[in-house]
This record gives C-alpha cells, structure tokens and sequence, in this order.
C-alpha cells in the first residue's frame, strides 16, 4: 500500500420517497467518478457520528431534514488509490424540498429502474438493498404434503410479504416442479418474487424469479448460476459461505441461525454480536435467520443486516 493510499468513511442517504422513488445525484465531471450518477452523502467529520453525519451532509447538498431514518448497508470498497466505507442509511421521511444546493443535477427514479443509470461499482449493492424487503419467508414442504404446503403458502400471503423462497426437501422432484410451477403462477398474479431451492435449471422451467442455494451448491459454484433478471441468494452459517456467495455475484445470503431456535436446539447461535462482526466483512445484504420474531427487523438493521427471514414466524 503506497503512502497516498486514502481510507474514507462516507454517509450515505437512500432517500425514499411514498412512490418508492429513491433520490439520486450526478457527480461532477472534474470529480472522482465524475458523470456518474450516486446517492447523496459525504465524508464524516472528525469526531462525528454516522447518523449525525447523514443528516449534516443531506441537509447541506440536498436541502432536506431526515425525520426518520434506519442503516440499511455497509460496503467497503478498495479503489486504486483509496478505500472507502459507505455507510448507508435508508431515509424514509424528511422536510423540505430537495433540490442540488451544490449545483449538482439530482432525479427521483423508481427503485425498479435504478439498474438503468450508471453508478460506481461500489454503489451496486445500495440498489440491490433498496430492492430487497425487509421480510424473506421460507415456504418448507413439512412431511411433503402438498395440501400442507399450500395452507402454509395462504398464511404467507396474509402477512403482505414480497419474497418467499420454497424449500421442498421431503418432495420428489416431480412433485416439486409441478408445485413450484402452481405456486409461482399465484405468486405472480400477487405480485411475489418466489425463488427455488432447487438446482438453478429448475428456474427457467418454473418462471420462478430466482434461486436460493444452499450451502452445499453454493460452495461447489464458480460463478454465479443465473443472469442478472434473476435472484440469487445463498444460505450461509460463517464467513467463509459469506465471501463464497460474495465472489460468485450473488444478490444476497441468508445467515443463522442468530438466536436459539425450537426446530434445532442442538446448534449454537451465532448470536447478535457475531453477526454484527460478519456483517462487516462483507458487502452484500444479508438476512438474519433463526429465533427471530418479524418486528426484529430493528435490531437486525442496526446490526448491519437487511432484515429477517424464517419459516414459523411466517405462518404463525
């Protein structure tokens, strides 16, 4: 590392607003990454904290003060000449009307068409974090009966959640594909990302809007098994499994369990400060999983992870 080498620990602010736009600005061209477009922020003052720090830098380029703010991601990122944390606050309401106080061009874009716009790399994971909810349900096949299966989907769907991922390890194949197709055709009409544990051909056949591997094929993967229309996420236990799904691409992980859970009372958690310390070594968002209720949401975000997923909590 040569002498110039610079470590920066930037704010960042998401702003949301109630249409799910996010705001976002264009650097300037004579800046580093000029003509890119970012999401808005700046670099810590001495001393100051992060949160202090979001609402300083938003007021002062924006012209907005947060009323209501929670982390959503860090992401460490090494250019050539220097290394930068972002540390990424979701702003879900603020006063003021925002405008470029430093001349700079800013856009409200639908989260969905934010893909469309070029940002440095280290802002990629922002855009994934910002498309992802806060809830990821786990749809088991129990002892393999469909009928249960679809009881449980039904619960799923009462709770309004956007991501459900269907584990069938008691089904044939056979029997796993049919319902994965049934199932995918209702989620769609009610709007649902519902992703397979499955191995990743079964996607394309199912319409099914992703993959969810499991720890044992995601350590056997080189690359990432699927295009970029489709989710990828992995289920991790330690850091390893993290940085694996990390370099093949995937879109997110899965880690647990963090808390004692009634299904595995064997198996150590991880518990909240391990977590906490994994959580800052990667740069993907990161669900947590096991003994989590899903109101603890709150502590998961502010222990750097995305949100909660589980299996009981969902159908309970």
């Amino acid at each position: 590392m040569t002498r110039s080498h610079r470590h920066l620990h930037v704010a960042v602010g998401a702003i949301v607003n109630s249409r799910n736009e996010v705001l976002i600005a264009k650097r300037p061209n004579h800046l580093h990454m000029g003509g890119l477009w970012e999401f808005p922020g700046g670099k810590l003052e001495a001393g100051e904290s992060v949160e202090r720090a979001v609402h300083r830098e938003l007021q002062e380029e924006i012209g907005i003060q947060i009323t209501l703010a929670s982390p959503l991601i860090k992401i460490q990122y090494r250019y050539p000449d220097r290394t930068v944390l972002l540390d990424v606050w979701r702003v879900e309401s603020f006063a003021g009307q925002p405008s470029g106080r430093e001349n700079q061009r800013i856009a409200w874009v639908a989260v969905s068409d934010l893909n469309q716009y070029s940002f440095p790399e280290a802002n990629l994971p922002i855009i994934t974090a910002l498309r992802l909810p806060e809830h990821y349900a786990i749809l088991e096949d129990g002892q393999g009966d469909p009928a249960a299966i679809e009881s449980a989907f039904e619960r799923i769907l009462e709770k309004d959640i956007s991501l459900i991922q269907f584990r069938g390890k008691h089904l044939k194949e056979i029997q796993y594909r049919d319902l994965a197709k049934s199932l995918n055709r209702r989620a769609r009409k009610s709007g649902i990302d519902l992703v397979l544990n499955a191995d990743p051909s079964l996607v394309p056949e199912t319409d099914a809007a992703g993959v969810h591997l499991n720890s044992q094929r995601l350590m056997k993967l080189k690359s990432r098994p699927l295009g970029a229309e489709f989710w990828v996420s992995a289920s991790c236990h330690n850091l390893k499994e993290l940085e694996q799904a990390q370099k093949i691409g995937a879109d997110f992980a899965v880690l647990g369990p963090v808390c004692q859970t009634l299904t595995h009372p064997g198996v150590e958690p991880l518990g909240w400060d391990r977590f906490a310390g994994l959580m800052q070594q990667v740069n993907i968002p990161v669900f947590a999983l096991g003994g989590l209720a899903l109101d603890d949401v709150w502590k998961v975000r502010k222990k750097g992870g995305q949100g909660v997923a589980g299996i009981r909590a969902f159908i309970e």
